[in-house]
């Protein structure tokens, strides 16, 4: 696969796009740099590092990207404290997530790194059929054994919203493997925050399309297409005044 092209007229030689290139598949030869052969994964790097705007991506749409952060521009401190304050939400309130804030999230699970830039993440967005969602889970948990019916019936507690806890919005973050989609969902709930949302991963959830071959039909997943995480997302009925305890980080020094 050639992902990029580079435009000669507009190269300066400087080489950034060959020593930045993952595949090592740039060379800088008379002063201009050329694309070596099929080896390129499409990361973006060369794309990025441009200083002339000489390489260009046709597959993807690249408009807008002018517009760079660093995380550097945080304060680290706040940023440590921002994340050592969130909690798990687990009441919600009925006001609906916004289409703007659904879009940002699901931009912070898209652009999380993925291996090998396979960009293999799916997101599979709940919001119509979260009623549909809850039976069908607890029909598999309660297919599952007493040990699991029961799990599902306590949780209830006569709400009904044991595997979402009411929640007006949840994500199922899918993939071939487990790494990228964990990955993608830790970018996407700290977006959910920056946007003064609560979110909540829903294990259960997870455990139930894993078990349900409804579920996964109801949910358009492809063969070999698994679940990771689910996330449930909206507005949390919960303040709190302090952070939650931790015990002592566990570290090896080698």
């Amino acid at each position: 696969m050639t992902a990029i092209k580079i435009d000669p007229s507009l190269c300066i030689g400087c080489g950034e796009c060959a020593a930045d290139c993952v595949s090592r598949n740039i060379a800088v030869e008379g002063g201009k740099a050329r694309v070596l052969g099929t080896a390129c994964i499409g990361c973006g790097h060369c794309y990025a590092v441009c200083p002339a705007g000489a390489v260009s991506m046709p597959d993807y749409d690249c408009s807008g990207l002018e517009e760079t952060v660093s995380l550097a521009e945080f304060n680290p401190r706040r940023l440590l404290l921002a994340m050592e304050s969130r909690r798990s939400a687990r009441r919600f309130t009925p006001e609906p997530v916004s289409e703007e804030a659904l879009r940002c999230i699901l931009d912070a699970g898209r652009y999380c790194p993925t291996g090998s830039n396979m960009q293999g993440v799916r997101f599979t967005v709940i919001r119509d059929k979260l009623d549909e969602c809850e039976r069908e889970a607890a029909a598999a948990f309660r297919a599952a054994g007493e040990k699991y019916a029961r799990l599902v019936e306590n949780g209830y507690g006569g709400s009904g919203h044991f595997f979402f806890k009411g929640a007006p919005l949840v994500i199922l973050v899918s993939g071939r493997r487990e790494t990228d989609p964990a990955l993608a969902s830790s970018y996407m709930e700290l977006e959910a925050g920056a946007l003064g949302l609560g979110v909540l991963y829903s294990g259960f959830f997870v455990m139930a399309v894993r078990r349900s071959e409804r579920l996964r039909s109801l949910l358009s997943l492809p063969a070999g297409i698994e679940p990771v995480t689910a996330l449930c997302i909206g507005h949390s009925g919960v303040k709190y005044y302090r952070r939650a305890p931790r015990n002592e980080a566990v570290v090896n020094y080698v």
